[in-house]
């Protein structure tokens, strides 16, 4: 079930509150309104906003006293203020009071609507948590880091040992590796997490607008800059700035950037006061700088300011034996957001999975999960739910599903996925023979007993002993779903039998 975003507009005119009701009229926003501060903060403990949006002049308490308050109650909540004057060094006042950004009136509609957006992404990032973990199985709505690999386990540790500490992090990998989550990590086990997340993609800017973005600029200070706009840096003071994709900044905005690094003040662009701000910087990239610094296209001094602690993401072909747990993740998160029964995936498909390349890493893979969940018909997923890029691969590769030599006929399972078995298309082999003539020369000697219910009770019950009541194991050792499992512990009543979680 995905959470719906909650906005708080408090102003005392009714007439921008029913503006408000009328731009954000949306299926996945909720809206309260408050006319005062004070029925704002009595809403911020009932109605737990995403984001809150206020006017700064009101009657009764105004906006920068409503603001102090809320900061005593949330500090991470985001908070836009309004105001209608052009004095806008009140509004600047209140940032260093951790407001996250403000706005006049009237308002520019398109931009109105970007900025709420903007605050309901860090909202998220900042409330949403973020796990590194081995076996995906604990996870419940949150992000998870996911892997039992060598490479994994190391950055585990790395987010461990330097959480704790203000040093300067830079986060390298191919798109796709899960360098925010990464980022996100480490700002949640960090003392700076009672204070803002804000991440910026500096890629997807325009260079002409970068800079601005980051330090903020003055009324007049360019063409289209009509008032006073804080940067990211300013909106971070005391948390966390998050720069994703830092190879692709120009070098005079990665002068000011080591500016910033080096003495903790910069000023924004139109204005030659110096500002000062206190934000740990979490860099990342796909880019190798050092080759970057080589060809000149990278200052050195900025490198070197960066790379205080390194963490080196592994792509995904590098880490194959992660492939069943993160399928087996994103196979439990699209039975949540869809609201269907979880679903299991059979061999070959699976096999698929490990064998392609996967350029766009977790993120291409989370991708393909969502399309096969989508399209599969039953509660498997099959070869058949998988794009072409991904079966062509398979096929042809030598270990491939219907390739030659062919893959065995009984393919050990993964641990922590629910795995369909392969179909027997020759026939049952001898073993199975014995096994089935062993259990009817069973049924004659117990005539009282039915075989397949008690075949299939105690098969239910040697899997979960097998793997000490993992109901994930136990599930994939049967080929079945965690939900058929559930069905047959309630069925055979076997709970107080086995210790099953």
């Amino acid at each position: 079930m995905i959470n719906m975003d909650k906005l708080l507009v408090i102003d005392d005119e009714a007439d921008v509150r029913y503006a408000f009701k009328r731009i954000f009229d949306m299926p996945d926003l909720e809206m309260q309104m408050a006319s005062s501060g004070e029925e704002g903060l009595r809403l911020l403990k009932e109605f737990r906003p995403n984001v809150i949006i206020m006017d700064i002049r009101m009657g009764g308490m105004s906006g920068l006293q409503t603001l102090e308050a809320i900061r005593q109650l949330d500090t991470k909540t985001p908070v836009i203020l309004m105001t209608a004057y052009g004095a806008t060094q009140t509004a600047i006042e209140a940032m260093k009071l951790g407001a996250f950004d403000y706005v006049l009136k009237p308002f520019d509609v398109p931009k109105l609507q970007k900025l709420i957006f903007e605050a309901l992404k860090a909202s998220k990032d900042m409330s949403q948590p973020v796990t590194f973990e081995g076996d995906s199985e604990s996870l419940d709505d949150e992000l998870g880091i996911i892997g039992r690999s060598e490479p994994m386990q190391e950055v585990f540790k790395l987010i461990g040992q330097l959480a704790s500490s203000d040093a300067t992090v830079l986060i390298t990998g191919e798109s796709g590796t899960g360098k925010e989550l990464v980022a996100r990590a480490i700002y949640q086990n960090s003392p700076r997490s009672k204070h803002s997340f804000l991440a910026i993609n500096c890629a997807a800017i325009p260079e002409s607008l970068l800079e601005s973005e980051l330090f903020g600029h003055e009324k007049g200070s360019f063409t289209g800059a009509t008032q006073t706009r804080i940067g990211k840096f300013e909106q971070s003071h005391q948390g966390t700035l998050f720069l994703d994709e830092l190879g692709d900044m120009s070098l005079p905005t990665q002068t000011k950037m080591l500016r910033v690094l080096q003495s903790g003040t910069f000023e924004r662009l139109g204005s030659n006061k110096p500002v000062e701000v206190d934000v740990r910087v979490i860099a990342a990239t796909n880019q190798p700088l050092e080759q970057a610094v080589s060809e000149k296209t990278f200052r050195e001094d900025l490198f070197y300011r960066l790379n205080v602690v390194r963490i080196q993401l592994p792509a995904l072909r590098d880490r194959q034996e992660d492939i069943p747990l993160l399928v087996h993740y994103f196979l439990r998160k699209f039975s949540k957001i869809y609201k269907q029964a979880e679903k299991s995936i059979h061999q070959d498909a699976l096999q698929a999975l490990k064998i392609y390349r996967w350029p766009g890493n977790v993120r291409e893979l989370e991708n393909v999960i969502q399309r096969a969940f989508v399209v599969s018909k039953g509660d498997i997923i099959l070869w058949s739910n998988l794009p072409a890029e991904v079966t062509q691969d398979a096929a042809s590769h030598p270990t491939g599903p219907g390739a030659t030599p062919p893959m065995p006929s009984t393919p050990q399972a993964p641990a922590s996925v629910g795995v369909a078995p392969q179909g027997q298309d020759d026939g049952l082999n001898s073993d199975i023979d014995q096994l089935t003539q062993a259990l009817f020369q069973w049924t004659r000697l117990h005539p009282d007993q039915k075989l397949i219910p008690t075949v299939e009770r105690e098969l239910v019950r040697q899997a979960l002993k097998e793997v000490k009541g993992n109901q994930v194991r136990a599930a994939s050792l049967l080929g079945i779903t965690r939900a058929t499992l559930r069905k047959r512990i309630e069925k055979f009543d076997i709970r107080q039998e086995i210790n099953v979680d």
